[in-house]
């Protein structure tokens, strides 16, 4: 039975497209306040069970539990909803508009229920979600970029940005996909950093992520996908020493 501190549990969730196991016996417990890091091989199956969590994908069987409501069944809007906020690997942004709007749009859609063209309208009159829009760009460094087309910033940038626009919809757990895929090693210690800052508030995180220096300076517990099937768990230390990681990673018998 789950603790009361757990936060997320997916709960014996398997996965399958037509002959292929893509995910299976997937039990993860994820504690409020922790950072959480998946991670495993290419084609392990971390982005099917990110899926799986948000409600882009239903499992074939087992169910996922955010703060004791069953997820699965939801759609991802209801999802987002409950307190879940999410940062892609491709960040998802509205090109055309200046970075600030981009910040005050889910802001109006977690208030509302949904986007609407009727917010784009009414952006400019919405002073408390303008002022905090700017509080949240100043808090992940972009408040100097604010009147800037979000479709011209550099990539570390729009996914500094997209940070904000989850921050700003206050959410319980957030969910990071790759949040330094392709990024410079510089944007990278940045964006490293910031997600250190927002850790030290209590926000819960789970970290999908290839880049073990990421993983290693953020995590406090991780958990390792390799052929859809979690084969270690537990802290940072405990997983690098793991001969089974070390099997995954480098190759050998499987």
């Amino acid at each position: 039975m789950a603790k009361s501190n757990v936060v997320l549990h997916v709960a014996d969730v398997h996965k399958r497209f037509g002959g292929l196991h893509a995910l299976a016996d997937i039990d993860l417990q994820v504690e409020e306040g922790q950072t959480h890091a998946i991670i495993g091989p290419n084609g392990a199956g971390k982005s099917t069970l990110l899926n799986v969590i948000i409600g882009k994908l239903a499992p074939s069987s087992g169910q996922v539990v955010f703060d004791g409501a069953i997820l699965t069944g939801r759609k991802p809007h209801q999802i987002n909803q409950l307190g879940i906020a999410r940062v892609f690997q491709t960040p998802e942004i509205f090109a055309d508009l200046s970075v600030l709007h981009n910040v005050m749009i889910p802001a109006f859609a977690k208030r509302d229920g949904a986007f609407t063209l009727n917010m784009l309208r009414s952006l400019d009159s919405e002073t408390a979600i303008r002022q905090e829009a700017e509080h949240m760009l100043e808090d992940v460094g972009m408040l100097t970029r604010r009147d800037m087309h979000a479709g011209s910033l550099s990539r570390g940038d729009k996914r500094r940005m997209e940070l904000a626009m989850c921050l700003i919809q206050h959410p319980r757990l957030l969910l990071l996909d790759e949040p330094t895929a392709g990024m410079s090693r510089h944007d990278t210690n940045t964006t490293i950093d910031l997600l250190k800052k927002i850790k030290s508030r209590g926000m819960t995180k789970v970290i999908i992520e290839h880049d073990m220096h990421v993983v290693f300076s953020l995590a406090d517990k991780i958990s390792v996908l390799a052929q859809g099937r979690i084969i270690a768990d537990g802290t940072p230390d405990e997983v690098r020493g793991n001969p089974k990681v070390q099997e995954a990673y480098l190759g050998g018998a499987h």
